[in-house]
C-alpha cells in the first residue's frame, strides 16, 4: 500500500514542481530580455517534459533503466492513443483546419531514428548524442519556421506559457526553488514506489514504465488538450501531442543515455516500438487528409489503447 502512495504522491509532486518550474523559468528569462520565441521554443519545451526526464535519470541511477525506455515508448503510445482519444469523446477536434505536417514528418523522422538506435540493443552515450544533435536541428528549424511567421505577422502578440507580467522577483525566485526540489524528490518516490510495486507483483520493471509511469506522465498533455478541444483549438491539441513525442524520443533519452546506458528489451524490439510507430502512423488522416478527430475516431483510439494495455498486462 505505502508503495502505491509513494507513486501517486510522486506523480503528483512531479507535476505541481513541474508546471512550477517552467513558471519560474519563464517569467525569469523573460525579465532579463531573452526574446519570447526562444523561451517558447526551448524553456517551456523542456520544462513541461522535466518530470518524464527526470523519472528517466533516476530510473537509471537506481540500475532500472526498463522503467526509463518503458516511460517514453509508453508515453507516445498513450499521447496518440489516449491524450487525442479522450478528448475526441468530449469534443469533435477540427484537425482538417490545421496544417502540421511538417512537424508530423519531423516526429516520423524521430521515430524512424529512435527505432534505428534501439535495434543496436543498447542506448549509450553515442546514441545519445545523435538523438540530442537531431532535437537541436529540430529546434533550430522551428526557430527559423517562427522567425518567419512573425515577420509576415507583424502585428500579432507572442504568447508565452506561464507568462505573468505581474510576477515579482521574489515569486519567481520561490518557483524555481520549489521546482528545482520538488523534481528530483517526485521522480525518487515513483520510481521507488513503481519498482517496489513491480517486484511484488513480479512485473517487469519496463511493463510498469510502459503502463503506470507512462499514463502518469501523459496526464500533462491529456489534460491540456482536453481543454484545447473543449476550446475548439485543434492545432493546440495536434501539436502538443507532436511537440512531446518529439522531445520524448529525442531529449529524454538523449539525455538520459549520457547518465548510462539503456539497454532496450527483446519486448521492445519485437512488440512496442511497432506499436508506438503504428500509433503514430494512425495521424495520417488528421495530418494529411484533413479529417476531423470525431467521436468515432475517439472511441476507437481509446479502444485501441486500452486493447493494448490489455496485451502488456495480460
Amino acid at each position: 500500500m505505502m508503495d502505491w502512495l509513494y507513486v501517486i504522491v510522486g506523480l503528483v509532486i512531479l507535476l505541481l514542481a513541474g508546471d512550477s518550474l517552467v513558471k519560474g523559468a519563464v517569467n525569469m528569462s523573460l525579465r532579463l530580455g531573452v526574446p519570447a520565441l526562444i523561451v517558447s521554443l526551448t524553456i517551456v519545451a523542456f520544462g513541461t517534459s522535466a518530470p518524464e526526464l527526470l523519472i528517466s535519470v533516476q530510473a537509471i541511477w537506481d540500475g532500472v533503466p526498463g522503467i526509463a525506455i518503458g516511460n517514453v515508448v509508453g508515453s507516445n503510445t498513450a499521447n496518440v492513443l489516449l491524450v487525442l482519444g479522450i478528448p475526441a469523446l468530449l469534443a469533435t477536434m477540427h484537425t482538417s483546419e490545421c496544417d502540421t505536417r511538417k512537424s508530423y514528418l519531423q516526429m516520423i523522422a524521430a521515430t524512424a531514428l529512435f527505432i534505428a538506435l534501439a535495434f543496436t540493443g543498447v542506448f549509450t552515450w553515442w546514441s545519445g548524442l545523435i538523438l540530442l544533435a537531431a532535437l537541436a536541428a529540430m529546434l533550430g528549424y522551428a526557430m527559423l519556421e517562427v522567425k518567419r511567421h512573425r515577420k509576415a505577422n507583424v502585428d500579432e502578440e507572442e504568447e508565452v506559457e506561464g507568462a505573468d507580467p505581474n510576477l515579482g522577483w521574489a515569486k519567481i525566485v520561490m518557483f524555481l526553488v520549489l521546482g528545482l526540489i520538488g523534481l528530483p524528490l517526485g521522480a525518487s518516490l515513483l520510481v521507488d514506489g513503481a519498482t517496489n510495486i513491480a517486484r511484488e507483483y513480479g512485473i517487469s520493471e519496463t511493463v510498469i514504465g510502459l503502463t503506470l509511469v507512462a499514463i502518469g506522465t501523459s496526464l500533462p498533455e491529456l489534460a491540456t488538450t482536453v481543454m484545447a478541444a473543449l476550446r475548439r483549438q485543434a492545432d493546440v491539441a495536434l501539436g502538443n501531442v507532436i511537440g512531446s513525442n518529439m522531445f520524448n524520443l529525442l531529449g529524454i533519452i538523449g539525455v538520459a543515455s549520457l547518465v548510462g546506458p539503456i539497454p532496450v528489451d527483446d519486448q521492445f524490439l519485437s512488440f512496442d516500438l511497432w506499436v508506438m510507430l503504428a500509433a503514430s502512423l494512425l495521424l495520417i488522416p488528421f495530418v494529411f487528409m484533413r479529417k476531423d478527430i470525431t467521436r468515432l475516431w475517439g472511441v476507437i483510439l481509446s479502444a485501441a489503447y486500452v486493447t493494448y494495455l490489455f496485451v502488456v498486462l495480460v
